[in-house]
């Protein structure tokens, strides 16, 4: 990987921890709604919701909350309770409240890269939300660039490359998805590493191969500096 001058970083789940805060979240609203339909299903009637209201709300957890609103009103009717919209406002708060943990390796890899590149972060979600999280991680320092993206398609990084004044030659994308992270970068001709996160959100997880010799693949984050050196 010769030749990069801007390294961009996802932020959820490979700067920090979030996915699974969301995990957290899902689980105590099926509780809520346990004695109405399996757990399981309404996990299940929850993603469709959530898939259906994407093009409107976009992603973060402002639309999340709104998703499990809806689901509720599905599920139950017009009989569900103010108690338990109030008990499902109340988890996305707490969810828009949730303290920042930082990934293993994360910071000590900005620190080394700093100053030889051009960092960025380049994440998708609810703009407060995610200038919040970025605030409380304490990584802002390092970046040359915040770009809070409504979504990570090629030409959504079209658009950040015109804005960095990057070629793709000199661009290299680092993220745990697949689906928006590495695909959508390798298409136009940039850099991309891979670095796996645990938990995956369904919407995001692809089967494919990838053979493009300007991809790698990361066990952590602390690799990428081996993979550059």
């Amino acid at each position: 990987m010769k030749g990069i001058k801007v390294i961009a970083f996802d932020a959820d789940d490979t700067l920090w921890v979030n996915e699974p805060n969301y995990q957290e979240t899902e689980k105590r609203f099926c509780d809520l709604l346990a004695s109405y339909l399996p757990k399981e299903s309404v996990s299940k009637e929850l993603f469709k919701v959530e898939m259906s209201n994407l093009p409107l709300y976009g992603y973060g957890a402002k639309g999340f909350m709104l998703s499990m609103i809806e689901t509720l009103i599905q599920i139950v009717g017009n009989s569900a309770s103010l108690e338990l919209v109030q008990n499902i406002i109340q988890l996305g708060k707490e969810l828009l409240e949730k303290p920042v943990e930082i990934l293993p390796g994360a910071k000590e890899v900005l620190i080394k890269l700093n100053g030889d590149y051009r960092l960025v972060v380049a994440t998708k979600g609810d703009l407060l939300d995610q200038e919040r999280k970025l605030s409380a991680s304490g990584l802002v320092k390092y970046f040359h660039h915040i770009e809070i993206m409504s979504d990570k398609k090629t030409d959504d990084y079209i658009k950040l490359l015109k804005n960095l004044g990057c070629s793709p030659e000199s661009f290299l994308m680092v993220g745990n998805s697949l689906k928006s992270d590495i695909i959508p970068v390798l298409e136009l001709g940039a850099y991309a590493v891979h670095v796996p996160f645990h938990t995956t959100w369904a919407h995001e997880q692809v089967e494919t191969e990838i053979t493009s010799p300007k991809f790698a693949e990361a066990k952590n984050i602390t690799e990428l500096l081996d993979i550059l050196s």
